[in-house]
């Protein structure tokens, strides 16, 4: 299949078509820079020229491939609801051009969104408009969209990782250094679900290639790793102290953040793996902090 993948430089775009590469499939691979055009030639992919916002650009790469995998973001977690709707809008116009025609659109979204509020890991099977996660914009775009009659298929994304890279983790990190300490809310039993990137990026393949309109799968390889633990390997890796703080000290030490610190994100993939066969064969979230060096530039 000719396949147009949005966001084709980034973090898992990046792996994501090099595993439809792999598999014999044609990536025409989006990028806005003269270095992301020239990675993805030496990958073997052609290159669509265009900016995140830039709808109509975005509809004719739509428009040259058999299907369509989205994966750019604005990763900008300050801005983390105006991103959240321009990635309404992008879905939006990516569906618009996909319509009438049988060509699959994978988006990607957030375990989060199917929390049952029991405590309970989030599953494939809900999709909880009241969670605070304002990532759900990109589902609400993808049921439209869906519902317009195109084959719209989800991929909700835990915190991705490799020995660079840890999703949340990593502004994580930036924000402990700054603030000279680790902290975690309370006992930090919260837990966050995670998936090594490669996996991920053979889920999104697997979503394309044997999914179903309308389904949604969960990328996750850990259902939930307690935020403590987290900290501590944080910790290790800065050599700083990792302290409690109750909850309503949150607000003032993280910031941002604060949304997420005490927020349980665990996530089960029993259905995904089930559906699509896909299975994680790579190293755990803890061992991946552990290898990483924190003093890069």
């Amino acid at each position: 299949m000719r396949v147009f993948l949005t966001g084709a430089t980034g973090f898992i775009g990046a792996k994501v078509a090099q595993e439809l590469i792999r598999a014999g499939h044609q990536v025409l691979g989006m990028t806005r820079s003269d270095s992301g055009a020239k990675a993805l030639a030496m990958m073997g992919a052609e290159v669509h020229r265009a900016e995140l916002g830039d709808l109509d650009a975005m509809r004719a790469g739509a428009a040259q491939a058999d299907a369509v995998i989205h994966t750019a973001f604005d990763h900008d977690f300050s801005r983390y609801v105006a991103n959240c709707e321009q990635d309404r809008r992008v879905i939006g116009a990516l569906g618009a051009e996909l319509k009438g025609s049988a060509r699959p659109l994978i988006i990607t979204s957030a375990v989060g969104i199917g929390e049952r509020g029991n405590s309970e890991p989030a599953i494939e099977a809900v999709l909880n408009l009241d969670h605070p996660v304002p990532r759900i914009a990109s589902e609400l775009a993808g049921n439209d969209v869906l519902a317009s009659g195109v084959d719209v298929r989800v991929v909700r994304l835990p915190q991705v990782h490799d020995d660079v890279k840890q999703g949340l983790v990593t502004p994580y990190v930036a924000l402990c250094r700054e603030k000279e300490m680790v902290a975690f809310v309370e006992e930090g039993a919260n837990r966050w679900s995670a998936a090594p990137v490669a996996d991920v990026a053979r889920l999104f393949r697997l979503a394309m290639e044997r999914g179903q309109a309308g389904e949604r799968y969960n990328a996750v390889a850990e259902e939930g790793v307690p935020f403590h633990q987290i900290a501590k390997a944080v910790g290790r890796g800065l050599g700083k102290p990792v302290v409690s703080i109750p909850t309503e000290e949150a607000p003032s030490y993280f910031g941002w953040f604060a949304m997420f610190a005490s927020l349980d994100m665990s996530a089960s993939s029993a259905w995904t793996r089930s559906r699509l066969g896909w299975e994680s064969t790579g190293p755990d979230l803890l061992d991946d902090i552990a290898r990483m060096s924190f003093f890069l530039p």
